[in-house]
């Protein structure tokens, strides 16, 4: 990717990437500053796999900047850009991925490896308890959708 190094986020700017993050947005900002330190970046041109459904989950993404397609073969389960994430099940068991994910557009993405996030939660549960209300979220979501579906 062209300028990915004028891209580079300080950790302030990771900081408040994170909290834009629906799923770290009630964290304290010194929790998510170590969340910061786990922050990897990753650049990707269009078209590229950032995982493929079957592999093995470790870690979850969140895109900076760009836009990637959630599907299973040809159907698109989301479309996803900015500030959002994915994979985020993966910080908290290792199984296979649901869905493949691919980037539309170059992106920037910023990814957290379980094995670090582990050993932060470990003492900072505060952390997992912002996850797991996200997920509970999510979950009723889909849910909620599934009944009104049946209901049509």
């Amino acid at each position: 990717m062209k300028h990915a190094n004028h891209h580079r986020l300080i950790l302030i700017e990771r900081v408040l990437l994170l909290k834009s993050v629906s799923i770290f947005s009630e964290t304290p900002e010194s929790i998510l500053a170590e969340i910061a330190h786990l922050m990897e970046e990753e650049d990707l041109a269009e078209n590229k796999n950032v995982f493929k459904e079957g592999e093995t989950g470790n870690c979850m993404y969140i895109i900076f900047k760009g836009t990637v397609r959630v599907h299973k073969g040809s159907q698109t389960l989301a479309i996803l850009t900015d500030n959002n994430y994915f994979g985020e099940l993966a910080l908290l068991d290792t199984e296979t991925r649901s869905a493949t994910v691919t980037t539309e557009t170059e992106c920037i993405l910023y990814k957290i490896n379980q094995e670090p996030f582990y050993d932060l939660i470990e003492c900072r549960p505060e952390v997992i308890k912002a996850v797991v209300q996200n997920l509970s979220k999510r979950l009723r979501d889909v849910n909620h959708k599934l009944y009104e579906l049946s209901k049509k």
